[in-house]
Order: structure tokens, then sequence, then C-alpha cells
């Protein structure tokens, strides 16, 4: 009894666990997703790869791009491989990939693509903001189920089976519940109102704004605000400061990159934002100051 009570107990744990790991893997993924196609590199040599050179600095921080004598120019994960110099920035350092690449590298024939101002990955950002958006996700899931079966059931081991299994065809949306007539419920168990209030529609509008959070975190532009009747180009404007701010944190490091490699290897590189003119809404074509 002590066993199967434990199995049925774990059985009834997977399902929650399984759905938690999937909700939060839905984040991550979208969120590094957007995160990764936020930059457009051109004139990049073709053997630079740049969903590879972006996926790097979102996961790791920093990057190094190199020329080697046979397979050209190449941005690879980098590792420091020796002193710093005055600012911090490593003078040797390694260059390698998964399939097992590696080569030595200096401050004279290879340039450090920073992520950011911090020097640091935005992974850790992504993460905590996949973690708090799965968990508004299961309560509303929570709180939506407890409306369906807004009840506390008490009941012994011994029925405790034949009461899940009832619940099962209940789930399903059986229109007809057989029960063994020998079973005396009345005694077997007690059934307690929850009585959950419906709050489902509230987390639904917090997790809305705490997604709108994250693309501003990440420099995404978004409606982080509630638009008023009335709002004009400049009050806009203003309210995208957020994510102007962490826009250029990013955008400053990989522009001072491609300039150190343009003056190394002789080479036209340019880095900006995608789509740039979808930051601000488009006003009425009369003036600035009309309404959004």
């Amino acid at each position: 009894m002590g066993r199967r009570g434990k199995g049925q107990r774990f059985n009834s744990i997977m399902p929650s666990a399984f759905e938690n790991t999937d909700s939060w893997q839905y984040y991550a993924i979208r969120l590094t997703e957007l995160a990764i196609s936020l930059f457009e590199w051109k004139n990049l040599p073709d053997t630079v790869d740049e969903r590879y050179l972006e996926l790097t600095l979102f996961r790791n921080g920093s990057a190094v791009f190199f020329k080697d004598d046979v397979l050209g120019y190449l941005a690879l994960q980098v590792m420091s491989n020796g002193y710093m110099d005055l600012y911090g920035i490593p003078k040797n350092r390694r260059a390698y990939a998964i399939n097992g690449y590696q080569k030595k590298l200096n401050r004279k024939d290879s340039v450090i693509i920073f992520n950011n101002r911090m020097h640091s990955n935005s992974i850790q950002t992504v993460d905590y903001y996949a973690k708090r958006l799965w968990d508004l996700d299961r309560t509303i899931d929570v709180n939506c189920r407890a409306q369906k079966t807004p009840v506390l059931v008490q009941c012994d081991e011994n029925t405790r089976l034949t009461l899940e299994n009832a619940y099962s065809q209940f789930d399903g949306n059986k229109p007809v519940i057989f029960s063994d007539k020998s079973m005396n419920l009345q005694d077997a168990l007690k059934v307690l109102r929850t009585d959950a209030p419906f709050v489902a529609d509230k987390l639904y509008a917090y997790k809305t704004q705490l997604w709108n959070e994250a693309l501003t975190a990440l420099g995404i532009a978004n409606v982080s605000f509630q638009k008023k009747e009335r709002m004009l180009q400049d009050e806009v404007t203003r309210a995208m400061g957020g994510v102007v701010a962490s826009r250029y944190s990013r955008l400053t490091m990989r522009q001072e990159a491609a300039r150190k490699i343009n003056e190394m290897f002789g080479l036209n590189i340019e880095v900006g934002f995608r789509q740039d003119d979808d930051l601000i809404p488009d006003t009425e074509e009369d003036g600035g100051d009309e309404d959004v």
C-alpha cells in the first residue's frame, strides 16, 4: 500500500514538473531569439556567422574576431590567456569552438567584441524573466482550473484511487460517472469548497507588463505603458527611454569592436539595429506634435 501511494504521488507531481519546464523553456527560447536578432551586422566576411556571433555574445558576454591562415576571418568564443592591460582587457586570448578548434591570439592580431559595457552576458536577464513569466503562467492555469473544480476532497487511502479515477472521468467531460455500490461515499470522504476567486485576468495583465519589462531590459521596442487617449510624439519618446538606454549599452560595444576590426584588417564592417524606425510609432503627417 505504501509503495503504491508513493507511486501515485510521483505520477501526480511529474505532469506539473513537465509543464513548469515547458513553460520556462518557451519563454527562454522566445526571449533568446528576440535578443540575438536585435542587431544587424553588415559587410561581414562570408566565413563569419552572424547568428553564431550574436549567440556567443548573448551566452558568454564576449567573442573574438581574427583571421585564420586557412579558414579566413572568424568570430568565435574566447577565453583569457594571460595578463590584463590597464583597462582589464586580456592581452593574450584563446579562440575556441565546439568542434575542438583552438588558436592562440593577442591584441595585435585579434579584437574582442563585448556584449555590453559591463562585459557581461544577456542570458541571465532572459533566465530571470523566463522564471517569473512561467511562474505567472502556471499560477494562471491553477486559478482557471480552480474555477472548474473549486473543491478540496478529504479521503482515506483505500478510496483515493477510486476517487482519482472518478475525477479523471469528470475532467474528461464524461456525462456519467459510475461508482461501486458498496462504496460508502458519505463516510469515505469529505468535500470542502475552496471558492477560489477568479484573478486570472489580473494576473494576465501583470504578465503582459512583465513581458514588456523583459523586452525593455533587452532593448526591444514595446508598449510598456498605458496609452492615453491623446499621447504626443514626445511623450512616446520619453516612455521609450528605458528601451533606448538598454539598446545603446550593447550597440556601442559592437560599434567600437567593428571600428577596431576595420582598422586592424582593412574591412568595412558596420553594425546597427534591425528596423530601428519601428522604435517610435508613426505620427500624423501634419507635424511632430500630433497624437499617436
